[in-house]
């Protein structure tokens, strides 16, 4: 009988980190060699156990279900059979206000931590992360909590994250050591500016505007650019022009974006041959292009 393909469950709550550690320790010892462990975060609005907003059940699972236009399978799509890759959904309580959220991711890095220590200890091997959203904050927070090679990639999908707090996790031994992909669209500029005047008064800017800085190790990825997607259709990576105006959900609903990070996970394609062009003027989209409007009724989950 062939083990569960499922993505090992882990959740944090404050109590710690639950998550079966013996699956986990068969998983890995499965795992050949080489083969990438992979540690997936949601963002603002899921928490686990939740009817219809805990994110096992939705896109950290193999098999959401499919009323929801923006949910898809992260695992399926990034090849996390469990076999030739493993994936670990981590889940925490974004069921809240955008305040306590904020709070709470940046209380779930230690999970991450945890979760990468545990790998490399009976492996040796680092873990990659990709999250979205708020999601990223706790990627990045867990960042000053480990030992350099621990980590060694980070996709960070529209993230909710300041570029003080991103400068200062990549001023640690791991965060000088991680690779950090930051996919970004002006697509996202309403959701940035919510969260940089309500959650920080306008005093701080969120990295979904870019980090501002040169850091060898960290690349912004626009990916609503004209260049930028003529760059990674060149590269064999082809995905649409941004439908809309506004969509928080662009950097993994739309074509061919899963595809791209699939290939980095993997090794197909180097961080390095990514294109890295400058954006457009912020607002950009909102007054020169898209065709809609993708926020959707009511207020989803990030």
């Amino acid at each position: 009988m062939t083990d569960d393909p499922r993505p090992i469950r882990a959740d944090a709550d404050p109590q710690g980190l639950r998550l079966d550690r013996d699956r986990l320790r068969r998983k890995l010892a499965a795992l050949p060699e080489g083969a990438p462990v992979v540690v997936m975060i949601h963002g603002w609005r899921y928490a686990p156990g939740i009817a219809h907003d805990c994110p096992h059940g939705s896109i950290l699972s193999l098999d959401p279900p499919s009323s929801d236009r923006r949910t898809i399978s992260w695992p399926r799509h990034l090849g996390l059979d469990g076999r030739s890759a493993l994936g670990i959904a981590l889940a925490w309580h974004a069921k809240c206000d955008p305040w306590r959220a904020h709070l709470r991711a940046g209380w779930t890095g230690p999970a991450l931590a945890e979760i990468a220590r545990m790998v490399h200890g009976e492996t040796g091997r680092p873990i990659q992360v990709i999250a979205h959203s708020m999601g990223a904050r706790v990627a990045l927070s867990a960042l000053p909590l480990l030992p350099p090679g621990h980590i060694d990639r980070l996709i960070l999908l529209a993230a909710a994250e300041t570029r003080g707090t991103a400068l200062a996790a990549l001023d640690t031994p791991a965060g000088r050591a991680v690779e950090v992909i930051n996919v970004t669209t002006r697509e996202n500029d309403l959701f940035d500016a919510f969260f940089e005047w309500g959650v920080h008064l306008g005093l701080r800017t969120s990295i979904g505007q870019g980090l501002g800085r040169t850091r060898a190790n960290w690349h912004d990825l626009w990916i609503d650019q004209p260049r930028t997607l003529q760059a990674l259709a060149d590269l064999g990576h082809p995905m649409p022009d941004p439908p809309r105006r506004i969509c928080h959900w662009s950097p993994y609903l739309r074509p061919g974006t899963i595809g791209l990070y699939r290939a980095l996970i993997d090794g197909r394609l180097a961080a390095h041959a990514l294109p890295l062009h400058r954006p457009g003027r912020r607002w950009s989209r909102l007054i020169l292009g898209g065709r809609g409007i993708g926020l959707g009724a009511g207020l989803p989950a990030a």
